[in-house]
């Protein structure tokens, strides 16, 4: 394994240095000891578009609205091993820019995702962290990408900025996610170096209508 592997973090929150920036710190400071390159860009304040299903990304390759998905992160997410999605939770949901950013950076980009290893985390005042990574991860899970854990659901709570620094489970939390995340981005790397990528078939498509 020569190439330094590398994660892209995207980060949902609107508010710079909030309590989903406190996770993403411990996460970023895991992966910069353990010698993996990491670019977060933070979105959540962003004005981008959600998806409109015009299909031009099929001709063209990229997404009809050039914003910041296809200036930064598609190329970043092609080139990265990982990619590491982080929002806070609004009514038990992720932040809408965010949800509008994945689905056009999952729908738009051509390249293949098979075995980037994907990881999602929450940030709630109490509630719905359960449910926002779910929401998440099924961006991973129809990608061929596979997800990595932690000790525990990847959450962490606060409600005014800086409260998440006192979460010392949730902060674990993220430092544990991001070693195995290096763990398991290695042994990829390692396995296709050896047996390349997993056979694949020609996609079927099936519509179901009465």
């Amino acid at each position: 394994m020569s190439e330094k592997l590398k994660v892209l973090i995207i980060n949902g929150s609107p508010r710079a240095n909030g309590n989903t920036s406190i996770a993403v710190r411990e996460l970023e400071h895991i992966f910069t000891e353990s010698g993996v390159e990491v670019d977060t860009v933070q979105v959540g304040a962003m004005a981008v578009r959600g998806c409109i299903g015009c299909n031009t990304c099929f001709e063209r390759g990229k997404c009809v609205f050039d914003d910041v998905v296809n200036q930064q992160l598609a190329p970043k997410f092609e080139a990265a091993d990982g990619l590491i999605v982080a929002s806070p939770v609004y009514y038990a949901s992720a932040n809408a820019t965010l949800v509008a950013c994945l689905t056009r950076l999952f729908y738009s980009t051509p390249f293949d995702k098979t075995m980037k290893v994907g990881a999602s985390i929450a940030c709630a005042r109490r509630g719905g962290c359960s449910a926002t990574f779910d929401e998440l991860n099924k961006f991973f899970t129809i990608s061929g990408m596979p997800i990595a854990s932690s000790q525990y659901w990847n959450s962490i709570h606060g409600l005014d900025k800086g409260d998440a620094e006192m979460d010392e489970e949730g902060k674990q939390t993220m430092r544990t996610l991001a070693w195995n995340m290096t763990f398991l981005m290695r042994s990829i790397a390692l396995g296709k170096e050896k047996f390349g990528l997993p056979e694949k078939e020609p996609r079927q498509s099936t519509n179901f209508i009465r």
